[in-house]
């Protein structure tokens, strides 16, 4: 078994202890030498994590098993006071999060007031990065935090406290309860990559190097290719996957039509303008694209097409993994009928329990899918863009295995 135990004084908050949360940023920490005080709601999950001494990351790759053992570890509830007086700790000196996009504005209040204490307390320095599936994502955050400080507590954020924006890339699916011998157990892939805009952090403590991070000056490359590469590609395999009834991601990668559709996708369209604009080496972002579907095709990851493929209408945002790629595609006179049809795709999921999925197709009923298409996507009606995802939209549509209409 290979050991990730580490003690040390140092110690890091992260908010979210979902499977992201203790399955990938949690034990990047506890091998960087901190102590980390996992932040939740859930009381359940904190209670377990104080009451256990250690949980283990089951690395799913095809060809062998590995196990990593997590120590050093505890919680607090989020809501509670306890995480307030964790932040006036001098120990603490990063915070991290991955608790979703829409989570943000919420962990904000919390974190605004642990602000205020590690100010009272002159608690010291620390650097915040949060670690969402999406760009800017510390910004935001930052943002959010600062609409519930006071002047005096901005002059001193602004001082004391890094934002770094990232590109967190791991797939963490919903793990099988049969694998794991505790409810804290986790699977995850094993390919990973963090990498951190360094120009934001506070050098507070130099000394402290987070492994398996990369840091660089040109982070906007590594979100786009991440984003329009890695997240493009998973939601075009979904909702393509999903119209086709398969369950999962690999299923779907399988399908040959899909394999080739997602590979043009990549490679040619989004990927051909992504080579233009960060100037990346055309052999080495090739491989890139391998790896990621390779990475789809894994068959012990059990990626469920759901889960990837949830709240369509944040999927389908201006700048997101579909559109971005296809407006930069379109910026550089590049062909997007692949991304059109994985667009378009995304306009036929249809899960009743899935709230943007349920308020996606109430638009297109009411309106009709031409005017949802300029809605949502930003292309006008008349545009060679809109006509190619409301023909694919049309095409899809009549061999939707999920449907009972043609």
């Amino acid at each position: 078994m290979m050991s990730l135990l580490s003690a040390s004084q140092s110690k890091a908050i992260h908010f979210g202890a979902g499977n992201i949360g203790h399955g990938f940023i949690g034990p990047l920490l506890v091998d960087s030498g901190y102590h980390v005080v996992f932040a939740d709601v859930n009381k359940d999950v904190i209670q377990k994590l104080n009451e256990q001494d250690s949980y283990e990351v089951l690395i799913l790759d095809e060809e062998s098993e590995q196990r990593a053992s997590v120590s050093d570890v505890s919680g607090v509830v989020s809501t509670s006071n306890d995480i307030v007086h964790v932040f006036a700790d001098p120990a603490v000196d990063l915070v991290t999060t991955a608790v979703g996009p829409n989570v943000l504005d919420k962990i904000a209040v919390t974190i605004a007031q642990g602000l205020q204490a590690r100010r009272k307390t002159d608690a010291g320095p620390l650097n915040i990065i949060a670690c969402e599936n999406m760009i800017n994502q510390t910004t935001t955050l930052r943002n959010h935090v600062f609409e519930h400080l006071t002047d005096e507590d901005k002059a001193w954020v602004e001082e004391n406290v890094g934002f770094a924006n990232c590109s967190v890339d791991r797939i963490v699916p919903p793990f099988d309860p049969k694998n794991s011998s505790t409810p804290l157990d986790v699977g995850v892939e094993g390919f990973y990559e963090w990498v951190v805009d360094e120009k934001a952090l506070h050098r507070t403590r130099p000394d402290v190097k987070l492994k398996g991070v990369k840091l660089t000056a040109s982070l906007d490359a590594y979100i786009e290719r991440k984003l329009f590469t890695l997240n493009c590609g998973h939601a075009i395999t979904a909702y393509l996957g999903f119209l086709k009834g398969y369950n999962t991601i690999d299923e779907a990668i399988r399908d040959e039509e899909i394999r080739d559709t997602v590979r043009n996708a990549l490679l040619n369209e989004g990927g051909a303008a992504l080579r233009r604009k960060h100037k990346f080496d055309e052999e080495e972002y090739r491989q890139y694209v391998e790896k990621t579907m390779e990475r789809f095709a894994n068959p012990r990851l059990k990626d469920e097409i759901v889960r990837v493929g949830r709240q369509p209408l944040r999927k389908l945002a201006k700048g997101d993994r579909l559109l971005g790629p296809a407006y930069m595609a379109r910026q550089y006179g590049l062909p997007i009928d692949n991304l059109a049809k994985g667009i378009a795709a995304a306009f036929l999921y249809e899960v009743p329990d899935d709230k943007q999925s349920v308020e996606l197709q109430k638009k297109i009923d009411n309106i009709g899918i031409e005017q949802a298409v300029a809605e949502v996507t930003g292309f006008q009606k008349g545009s060679k863009e809109h006509r190619k995802i409301v023909d694919a939209y049309h095409s899809l549509r009549k061999t939707d295995t999920r449907r009972s209409h043609s």
